[in-house]
């Protein structure tokens, strides 16, 4: 786990971040592996940062609807943060397309707005592009109620020009390569809950918004969530989820980029309840709204404020 006391003021402020994130991954392992609920995904399959099937910056092992025999509907979505006056807003537009259930690729394109604060906003760039790929090759509950969906992915990032490409005048590259396994339980009525866990091997650092790592890192990501009954036909996910960094920037040694965290809280206005059968592919609209806050980087360096502590987050997805 990652010195959380770079983007803390205190250090006890550190111990809290790393003990929430240590307490997390017990609780996904110890549900992954003892639950023995029936269960199907079924709360609406939104998009996440990157424009995969997942929460705000993680991915989940269930893929974008599509039929056994092939393609479905492509789903878009739009995503913004706001990084703050250092790191400026970031706007993300997606679009993902499902292929025999077991297979989701997409292009997810960064529009960057440029910060205010002299000397460190022009480390930041106009945007980026990014690919991404996603396997299942493990149903959820296939052979034994209590088998996760496990699902192998990867992301390519190109034209990168922040931070360390800004230094060194050049586009960059960076990549995820990752594992991932995830569980819907419905043991509990009417509160089904989500656990979700996975390690990536990557390069990039807070998903290329930072720009590149120094080389490859092996680092776990994981989420929990729960759903709830919400006004009208409503379903609501309360969830929160932890992605470990690579440690250190390319182009600026030194720098430490503490564990991102985010609380998120996912609307889908005419959701099905996860008990339900069908899935996503009941909702009509099929529409989710993500609303949340991320925990990002603060002080990076002796003097290098990213000041990107508690930042507003939203998305929106759509499937056809």
């Amino acid at each position: 786990m990652l010195n959380q006391g770079q983007y803390c003021t205190t250090q006890p402020c550190g111990r809290r971040s790393t003990l929430y994130a240590h307490c997390t991954l017990r609780a996904i392992i110890v549900v992954i592996c003892l639950s023995s609920a029936s269960s199907v995904v079924a709360h609406g399959q939104a998009l996440n940062w990157e424009g995969q099937t997942g929460i705000f910056v993680t991915p989940l092992a269930y893929v974008a609807p599509s039929s056994s025999k092939g393609f479905g509907k492509p789903v878009i979505a739009y995503h913004y943060l706001d990084g703050g006056s250092v790191l400026g807003g970031f706007n993300q537009f997606s679009v993902t397309e499902g292929v025999f259930r077991r297979v989701e690729f997409g292009y997810t394109r960064d529009v960057h707005q440029e910060g205010n604060t002299a000397g460190l906003s022009n480390l930041w760039s106009g945007g980026f592009n990014i690919f991404h790929g996603k396997l299942n090759f493990l149903l959820e509950g296939r052979r034994k109620k209590w088998v996760p969906g496990v699902s192998v992915g990867f992301v390519t990032r190109g034209q990168v020009q922040n931070v360390g490409g800004v230094i060194q005048g050049k586009h960059t590259t960076n990549a995820d390569f990752y594992l991932v396994a995830t569980k819907t339980v419905t043991k509990i009525p009417k509160l089904p809950l989500v656990f979700s866990l996975g390690f990536k091997g990557t390069n990039a650092s807070l998903l290329g918004l930072a720009g590149n790592a120094p080389g490859y890192q092996g680092r776990l990501f994981g989420a929990a969530a729960f759903s709830f009954r919400g006004p009208a036909r409503s379903t609501l996910l309360l969830g929160s989820e932890f992605l470990q960094e690579p440690q250190g920037i390319e182009g600026l040694p030194g720098a430490v980029v503490p564990t991102t965290i985010t609380y998120a809280l996912r609307i889908v206005p005419a959701g099905t309840f996860p008990s339900l059968p069908h899935g996503w592919a009941e909702e009509s609209p099929r529409l989710t709204i993500d609303l949340g806050v991320a925990q990002a980087a603060g002080n990076i360096l002796p003097g290098v404020p990213l000041s990107a502590r508690h930042q507003f987050a939203l998305g929106v997805s759509y499937g056809f």
